[in-house]
């Protein structure tokens, strides 16, 4: 098993530069880059080359940028708008040697028939499919836990990718968006391994299902997720790639950068390596 670093865990007390240094000084293999927020600031003073560079001379590598959000049923200016944000992405990926870009279902309050969101979610991304083919690069549908997004559980999100039937297409594995919309463990044992590129890890507070919020996450193994479940499972289909700590918890960007950072792979190492030996010492 690999070690990935995912940003959203420093948003609010940290910036690319410094969560690239922490990171590499603690070991980490692998940073998912935020595109919405860290990148672009980071390029207020910097550029793509150096960003570049900085990898070609660390042990660190970045593994995705997260993320192209709200794909699906979307209408032509927003389907046009969605390709051409992916388009630019794929670009700064292949300079920088990323492997995954994240996508992200669409979040919103209007009512939409399942059937109408899976053909809209399968239409798209056998499109994204197609235009990343050349990049060598894959797309990770990251199914979100929470009642407003279109595609909220694992059944869904998965049957979604097999209908896709593409290589370059599966999921990210959020253990939290797994918990808050009550996704079930045997639908996870029914699945192909090969299928989930990303296990992103966490915990949460035993709030009800249908109300957690991201904010509500906490370091891994301090919270009420069936983590040792979801990892044994993943074991058991075959899964072995790469763990990425995400959260959003807002005490926690209270903390300095460097301790949020060695906190995280700390309690992340600690959960995990019950069920997977991680590729070197850290």
């Amino acid at each position: 098993m690999k070690l990935c670093f995912n940003e959203a865990t420093t948003l609010k007390n940290s910036n690319l530069a410094k969560d690239l240094e922490y990171c590499d000084k603690h070991g980490y293999d692998y940073i998912e880059i935020r595109t919405m927020d860290k990148l672009p600031e980071y390029l207020n003073d910097h550029s793509m080359d150096d960003l570049a560079d900085f990898f070609h001379a660390h042990q660190i590598k970045p593994l995705a940028f997260n993320a192209l959000v709200f794909f699906n049923n979307r209408d032509e200016a927003g389907y046009k708008e969605i390709i051409n944000e992916y388009k630019g992405m794929l670009e700064t990926a292949k300079q920088i040697g990323v492997s995954y870009i994240v996508a992200v279902p669409l979040v919103t309050d209007q009512k939409i028939l399942k059937k109408d969101i899976k053909n809209s979610c399968v239409d798209v991304l056998k499109d994204l499919s197609d235009l990343a083919q050349p990049y060598g690069i894959k797309i990770a549908v990251e199914f979100i836990g929470h009642p407003q997004c279109t595609v909220n559980t694992f059944a869904q999100a998965y049957d979604i990718v097999e209908a896709v039937n593409r290589e370059n297409v599966g999921l990210v594995l959020d253990c939290f968006h797994f918990h808050a919309m009550g996704s079930d463990l045997e639908d996870l044992k029914k699945a192909d391994g090969s299928k989930i590129f990303i296990l992103h890890i966490d915990d949460t507070e035993d709030f009800p299902i249908g109300f957690l919020t991201d904010e509500d996450r906490v370091w891994p193994g301090l919270g009420a997720i069936d983590l040792h479940g979801i990892l044994s499972t993943l074991k058991e289909i075959g899964f072995s790639d790469v763990v990425s700590v995400e959260l959003f918890r807002p005490e926690y960007y209270q903390l300095d950068a460097e301790e949020a950072i060695k906190t995280a792979k700390d309690t992340t190492i600690k959960v995990v390596s019950k069920h997977f030996d991680f590729d070197s010492d850290k």
